[in-house]
């Protein structure tokens, strides 16, 4: 089994290429399905009508790039260094139990949504959104490519998750590999640009707890409100769940019914 922690200085300057070339992949298929191949066809279901311009995709790459070499750097620190002493990784699967594993990954995620949301709070501070959190809100209209697009000192602050992670909690390599195509893959997701749920998810008594594109979505359009990542949980404990995010899900869904 691969050990991290036995990687050599060469393997660990690989590390951020391989998080970039992840987010490429993941980004890059939901950019060619929904923003080249089926542009067309799936229109009606495009949250903002409108497309983000060439440079908004070239903006987004770039600070995506610097944001994953960020990412990798968090790594290295947590598995790579003396650090490590102090966290609670291991490298051996039969250390804890397989179900352990499992739990393991959907506690990364729940820890994370909560430290994502007091964390975005804390960059819509008026100082902090000017000097920082405005490059991820320059894409107003998001797509793909926006996941990773963060400000250098804001990456620096989104990749704390990670030793908090390995400090907190017994965790494995391939648990935090899961944890990271989760992220991504919600991260993708969010600033997709499209409605992929159907209309009656908002009501069911597990999907009105998952966060949407759509809310997300609203609030890169609207700037505030709907600060969660996987959940909305913390959103309507702390009453931030915009108000107006049902009557965005109508209006959609209501232009996806006329379409079909």
């Amino acid at each position: 089994m691969l050990d991290p922690s036995k990687f050599s200085g060469i393997q660990w300057a690989i590390v951020p290429f391989i998080i970039f070339l992840r987010y490429f992949i993941m980004a890059g298929a939901a950019f060619f399905i929904f923003y080249v191949w089926k542009r067309r066809d799936w229109i009606y279901r495009k949250i903002q009508e409108q497309f983000p311009r060439s440079a908004d995709y070239r903006r987004e790459i770039t600070y995506s790039a610097i944001t994953s070499f960020i990412f990798g750097f968090s790594v290295w620190l947590c598995i790579g260094t003396p650090f490590r002493e102090y966290t609670q990784y291991y490298s051996d699967i039969h250390a804890y139990s397989l179900t352990w594993f499992w739990i393991s990954i959907g506690l990364t995620v729940i820890i994370h949504d909560t430290y994502f949301y007091w964390a975005h709070r804390f960059m819509h501070l008026p100082v902090i959104y000017r000097k920082v959190h405005l490059t991820h809100h320059r894409s107003v209209n998001p797509s793909p490519w926006a996941a990773f697009a963060f400000h250098p000192l804001e990456a620096l602050v989104e990749a704390g998750i990670i030793p908090i992670l390995f400090l907190v909690m017994p965790l494995h390599p391939y648990a935090f590999l899961g944890f990271v195509f989760i992220m991504l893959l919600f991260n993708v997701y969010g600033h997709l640009g499209y409605e992929l749920f159907p209309k009656s998810s908002y009501r069911n008594p597990l999907g009105k707890w998952i966060n949407s594109g759509v809310y997300h979505n609203l609030h890169h359009e609207r700037f505030t409100g709907n600060y969660g990542l996987y959940f909305t949980i913390w959103d309507k404990i702390c009453g931030t769940l915009r108000t107006d995010s049902a009557e965005k899900v109508e209006i959609i869904h209501n232009r996806i019914q006329s379409n079909k």
